[in-house]
């Protein structure tokens, strides 16, 4: 791998947002549709839901998209695209490995924070379907780029060498992950507030100290 912000040429963004008919369009659907995957499973929801929870008919959700599972890609993607977001801006990082990876550890806190039920939905995913398969493997990608940072981060002396950098970018973003389990969102304060804690938690642990 190059570094932390290569990425394949050919991965795929999320749609743009349609334009539909008046009072129903791409962008209230996806947040019902998201809500109800989050409640119910992606498999225990049905278009038939979708219409009856919208107050619309099934002919007016697929006029804006073709599938229930293209609800699903959209969902997953923008939460991917938020990720891949805080990847990019790594090359504006200067300083060091480490730098680099607190950077991506407290941007992906923010992005948790703002779009909190897409990434619910994220990581509840199961490869059932072409578009849970597809976000898993931009997850694993993901996780690599974190285990690259976090290897180069140890080689550079500034991270523990004693922890293997795969296990280390789990913990780490496990407890990222975690989050979805209680935090509510309160605002960008709050969202900022949140991922200073966790950077404060996760790397006054791993960091290693002069003597």
């Amino acid at each position: 791998m190059s570094g932390p912000s290569a990425r394949p040429a050919s991965q795929a963004r999320s749609t743009p947002v349609r334009r539909g008919r008046p009072g129903y369009d791409l962008e209230s659907l996806l947040a019902v549709a998201v809500r109800l995957f989050n409640e119910r499973g992606y498999d225990g929801t049905s278009m038939e839901d979708l219409s009856r929870k919208l107050g619309i008919t099934k002919s007016a959700i697929y006029h804006h998209v073709p599938s229930k599972e293209e609800l699903l890609r959209l969902a997953v993607s923008r939460a991917l695209d938020g990720l891949f977001a805080e990847v990019d801006r790594l090359d504006e990082v200067d300083g060091r490995a480490i730098d680099r990876l607190e950077h991506l550890v407290r941007g992906s806190v923010v992005v948790l924070a703002g779009q909190l039920p897409f990434v619910t939905l994220l990581l509840r995913v199961r490869g059932n379907t072409k578009a849970e398969r597809e976000a898993l493997a931009r997850r694993r990608e993901f996780d690599h780029l974190v285990a690259d940072l976090v290897a180069r981060a140890a080689a550079e002396g500034d991270l523990r060498s004693d922890i293997d950098p795969a296990v280390t970018a789990r913990l780490l973003f496990g407890m990222v992950n975690s989050l979805i389990e209680w935090y509510r969102p309160r605002g960008a304060a709050a969202a900022d507030e949140l991922a200073g804690t966790v950077v404060a938690v996760a790397f006054d642990g791993l960091r290693v100290r002069p003597s």
